[in-house]
């Protein structure tokens, strides 16, 4: 967890790291390409931030101030459970809102100082809630995380009693947001920085083999070449139309961010195909550093929904007029 603060702090003292989303992306691409599990705690925090900082102006630094004065890592838990493992609002002895209940996939919880969480109010709406992971009644369990892969994120389920927490927003401003579709796609810009890390065993190899190198194994590099130039178009090209979002142009939102998502993991599940076609069991055995990678990025790949996302992307692309400016994305 440490070095997961340590890049958020150099990411804060980078002038240029918040000048555009292109910056961002890079930022999260390099810190997940050095090490997968510090970049998913990396881009949770970023997240966690910018959320509060979208929902609530201003007010956002006095709610970070009141619920973690130590000035941690942050975390984002908006997945859901199986049935009976959700989070529970009421009203507190003291005015306030106090949450109980289970919340499973909580990345970072043993390290992380504080969270964003999704929570049912009295009404049965979702509302977005601010908890310390510094309360007593407050159990990070062992429970809900077996995988080999970003075992070091430890997104392990935790359980809150009473638990003092901070509105967010209104019910529902979590899902409403333009800036949910825009950090959906800053998620595939970790992939992508997982991916070319993976990829670069085999750049390596033919680089070290020169002439020598035969064709099967160029053929290999020359797909994930034209796998990971894409995918870095892609996210290019979607950092360009956030931008132009936030400044007022035209939307940004589930149709574009799954477009990018969507290319990128099929960008990163090329890439293992390919580097592992064409190193063999060798690397994935006896290179424990390319081996945790590989098992890092195949679990984290897993954020995405797959094929239930490609099917709201591709009733998106039914309704779609291609012949209207601004939903032209098949036309050049």
């Amino acid at each position: 967890m440490r070095h997961a603060l340590d890049r958020v702090q150099a990411f804060d003292a980078d002038p240029q790291a918040r000048a555009t989303i292109a910056d961002r992306f890079r930022w999260l691409a390099k810190v997940t390409g050095e090490d997968a599990a510090i970049g998913k705690l990396f881009e949770s925090h970023l997240d966690a931030v910018g959320i509060a900082r979208e929902i609530l102006g201003d007010a956002a630094v006095a709610l970070v101030r009141a619920v973690d004065p130590s000035q941690g890592l942050w975390g984002v838990w908006a997945a859901g459970g199986p049935a009976g493992a959700e989070l529970q609002l009421a009203a507190g002895p003291d005015g306030g809102l106090v949450v109980s209940g289970r919340k499973c996939w909580c990345s970072g919880a043993s390290g992380v100082s504080a969270a964003l969480a999704t929570a049912r109010d009295a009404d049965g709406q979702v509302q977005l809630i601010a908890v310390s992971m510094h309360h007593p009644r407050v159990t990070v369990t062992r429970e809900g995380w077996d995988a080999v892969g970003m075992a070091d994120t430890a997104s392990v389920d935790v359980l809150f009693d009473t638990v003092p927490a901070w509105p967010v927003g209104a019910p529902g401003a979590y899902l409403d947001r333009p800036g949910f579709w825009h950090g959906a796609a800053g998620i595939a810009a970790c992939w992508h920085g997982a991916a070319a890390a993976v990829a670069q065993r085999l750049r390596e190899r033919v680089q070290q083999r020169g002439a020598a190198a035969d064709d099967l194994l160029a053929a290999h590099l020359g797909a994930v070449d034209c796998a990971l130039s894409a995918s870095a178009l892609a996210l290019r090209h979607a950092a360009a139309a956030i931008d132009a979002h936030r400044a007022g142009g035209p939307p940004f939102g589930r149709r574009e961010a799954l477009q990018v998502r969507g290319t990128v993991e099929a960008a990163a599940s090329t890439t293992i195909d390919h580097v592992g076609r064409a190193l063999g069991a060798g690397p994935l055995c006896r290179d424990a550093d390319h081996a945790q990678r590989v098992a890092d990025l195949a679990v984290f790949l897993r954020q995405s929904h797959a094929e239930w996302d490609l099917a709201v992307l591709g009733r998106l692309a039914a309704q779609a007029n291609e012949t209207l400016p601004g939903d032209n994305a098949w036309t050049l």
